[in-house]
């Protein structure tokens, strides 16, 4: 082919057509690239998407969620953070995720009583809730909780000294029920005198600590809701003059006299002997997500033999070196054998449940059809003054979320690689150096030399 000046000018103008196609092409990919997102996990199990559980929650949330992580600059702990919170993000775009150092705003930290770095706060239809673990499972029972249409009840005994659900007091439960009434519970004070019983819309009943006994009438009250399936969070202190006896004995309870102290609490910074801390968890959902112990002033132990029907779990025990002690709490306390004190490590928070009473099988098999009691050896862990010490107020939202959800909390299953481990003997070490450091080079070097020696004999 002969090329002349009309030949060169074709080629140029096609060069040009191609060269201003393939820009254009370029563009459109760059465009399209930038308004649509293509991802695909190509791990096994799937273990960066997020679990069919958690995609059907967030189609129902119409919404948008707010998450707040209050990290400080540690790239690692907010690259974890990001990596959760963008999976979630795949199918719900509108949920947003910010940053905050909490150095910068103690304030606003004191305020929601973050105490851990990487916490974070959801916020979902003007509710919120914290969440200190962090992976799927916890974000996704989080909101599930904050996906309530109903409110939810919880009554609060009155009228015989308890600790008020809305006191400024050392003593009561305000900075508590303000914790409740973030995540949607309503707070209501009972008094059994003026309503003469508990009313059919209450999701669980608290009774924290009467100081005066309650009147026949009112513990009739309480054993009547009990006995048709309502929820209850009881809160005993030692030496409990509520005078209800006849309720601990239809849920097979027995208070042990004395107080639980633990004398090596000193090298926990702890001087009274009579603030025990519990680390010892019942498995339970209520104790499964605890990661710090929880700080009990002066619990009372118990015995626990479920009547028929019912079943109960262990939620917290105090350690082995701790004993009751029935005598005075000061001075040098040393535990006595020979008295009716009783060793370590003793039951200070048990649950109770049974098929709720009445009711036929739920026809939907995530409902939960069953009757719930959580009784506590102490009441001073939920107080204004102790709720900040240690797993205290994580415990205590537990428990009323235990007692309280109209549903089964969301179960997901870890996912993981089949077999992420290669576990090889020094010998199978030993063989794969050897042809890694000296087969395969020798072999080469054979190699090169017999190319070499061929070509010199031709």
């Amino acid at each position: 082919m002969q090329i002349n000046r009309s030949v060169r000018r074709r080629l140029g103008w096609q060069n040009l057509w191609f060269s201003l196609l393939f820009a254009l092409a370029m563009g459109l990919l760059a465009w399209l690239s930038a308004r649509y997102t293509i991802q695909a996990d190509w791990t096994t199990n799937g273990r960066n998407t997020l679990s069919p559980v958690s995609q059907m929650l967030l189609t129902h949330l119409d919404g948008p969620i707010h998450v707040t992580a209050y990290a400080r600059d540690n790239p690692a702990l907010r690259d974890a953070i990001t990596r959760l919170i963008s999976r979630y993000q795949r199918y719900k775009p509108n949920l947003t995720l910010n940053f905050v150092n909490p150095d910068l705003l103690p304030d606003r930290v004191r305020e929601l009583g973050i105490t851990l770095d990487g916490e974070l706060y959801v916020e979902y239809r003007g509710r919120g809730e914290k969440l200190r673990q962090l992976g799927e499972q916890a974000l996704t029972q989080a909101l599930q909780r904050l996906n309530r249409q109903q409110t939810t009840v919880v009554r609060f005994l009155a009228g015989h000294g308890e600790r008020k659900p809305l006191g400024a007091a050392n003593y009561d439960l305000g900075t508590f029920v303000r914790e409740l009434e973030k995540i949607g519970i309503r707070p209501y004070s009972l008094d059994l005198a003026v309503e003469m019983r508990v009313p059919a819309a209450t999701a669980a009943l608290v009774i924290a600590g009467p100081q005066t006994p309650l009147p026949p009438g009112e513990v009739a009250a309480i054993l009547e809701y009990v006995k048709q399936g309502g929820a209850l969070l009881w809160l005993l202190e030692p030496g409990d003059p509520s005078g209800l006896q006849s309720l601990a004995a239809a849920l097979g309870v027995t208070l042990l006299p004395g107080t639980v102290v633990d004398a090596n609490t000193s090298v926990l910074g702890i001087k009274n002997p009579a603030f025990i801390a519990v680390a010892d968890y019942g498995p339970h959902p209520i104790t499964q997500s605890l990661r710090s112990p929880a700080l009990l002033p002066q619990a009372v132990a118990l015995e626990v033999q479920p009547p028929a029907g019912w079943k109960a779990v262990v939620l917290l025990e105090s350690q082995s070196r701790s004993w009751i002690e029935t005598g005075p709490l000061d001075g040098t306390l040393r535990f006595n054998p020979d008295s009716a004190e009783r060793a370590g490590p003793l039951t200070v928070g048990v649950a109770l449940y049974r098929p709720r009473p009445g009711l036929p099988a739920a026809a939907d098999p995530l409902a939960v059809n069953e009757q719930r009691i959580v009784i506590m050896g102490d009441g001073d862990f939920l107080s204004n003054t102790y709720l900040g010490n240690g797993a205290n107020l994580e415990l205590g939202l537990n428990i009323i979320h235990w007692l309280t959800l109209d549903d089964t909390p969301i179960l997901i299953v870890p996912k993981a690689a089949p077999d992420p481990n290669l576990n090889l003997s020094e010998n199978e070490l030993a063989l794969i150096a050897a042809i890694f450091l000296i087969g395969l080079p020798g072999a080469l070097l054979a190699g090169g030399w017999l190319i070499w020696f061929y070509r010199q004999r031709r």
